[in-house]
């Protein structure tokens, strides 16, 4: 249990970061009128500091060999991240941070959920249970709530 307080912590700061970054990138979009640019814009810069945060570390590139027996959907997270980055571009202004995130959440669940029950894309096999469900209905409401009240 001692070592899973900090990755529950790194998780919560990480959903900190969430609606931070919608409402930045959502003010960059008024400077840029371009959803699409502002998410550019964000991924340069979030690129630019990865590249030089892993020189420091002198972290090795994956060799050749490595590179081709990788399944080819390793390399589309970046796409995902581009949608993700500029739905929340168009959303945060409309939603606000609280529906905006909560349905984020919503979403993520069911394909969590999914992702677990098949064991895709690596993950280990957890089974869609009753509860799990609920869960997600509960979320539903919550998301209900949150934009509505």
């Amino acid at each position: 249990m001692g070592t899973y307080i900090p990755l529950l912590l790194l998780a919560i700061a990480a959903g900190f970061c969430l609606p931070t970054q919608a409402g930045v990138n959502a003010n960059l979009n008024l400077l840029t009128r371009s959803s699409i640019l502002s998410a550019a814009i964000s991924f340069a810069v979030g690129t630019f500091v990865l590249v030089i945060y892993a020189l420091i570390l002198r972290t090795p590139l994956p060799t050749a060999e490595s590179i081709t027996r990788s399944p080819w959907w390793i390399w589309i997270g970046g796409v995902i991240g581009a949608f993700f980055v500029v739905s929340t571009i168009i959303l945060a202004p409309r939603l606000g941070a609280g529906a905006m995130v909560a349905s984020i959440v919503a979403g993520q669940m069911i394909a969590s959920m999914v992702l677990d029950h098949f064991g895709l894309i690596g993950y280990p096999i957890h089974p869609i249970s009753a509860l799990r469900l609920a869960g997600v209905v509960m979320l539903f409401g919550g998301v209900i709530l949150i934009r509505w009240f």
